[in-house]
């Protein structure tokens, strides 16, 4: 039985390192890489992958609530993030010169 119990827990640090590492990713992108790939809204990404991770922290993994999580997170890696990451530079938020506009430098008509 011992057996059993340390296999649940270290499937329940997995699941949590996993969805961790998903919400984390999910904030460093940038707002605009999510609509300009066509999904939800960046704040409701991290509303979802954020109740996954505390649903995570606080039940058992045999639980359903887990689960329900663990295909949330599992959508965004598969689904999401990589058609965020498809996009010119990554989705990853970024800080430009002061002379940086929407679409690039701006060059002062050069």
């Amino acid at each position: 039985m011992q057996g059993f119990t340390g296999l649940m827990w270290l499937l329940s640090m997995a699941l949590i390192i996993f969805s961790g590492f998903a919400l984390f990713d999910a904030a460093v992108r940038r707002e605009d890489a999510y609509r300009a790939a066509d999904k939800k809204t960046k704040l409701f990404w991290l509303i979802i992958l954020g109740l996954a991770f505390v649903v995570n922290l606080l039940f058992p993994i045999l639980s359903f609530l887990p689960i329900i999580g663990l295909i949330a997170t599992i959508v965004y890696m598969v689904d999401v993030r990589p058609a965020i990451r498809a996009l010119p530079g990554g989705g990853r938020s970024r800080r430009g010169s002061s002379s940086d506009g929407p679409y690039g430098p701006w060059n002062g008509g050069r």
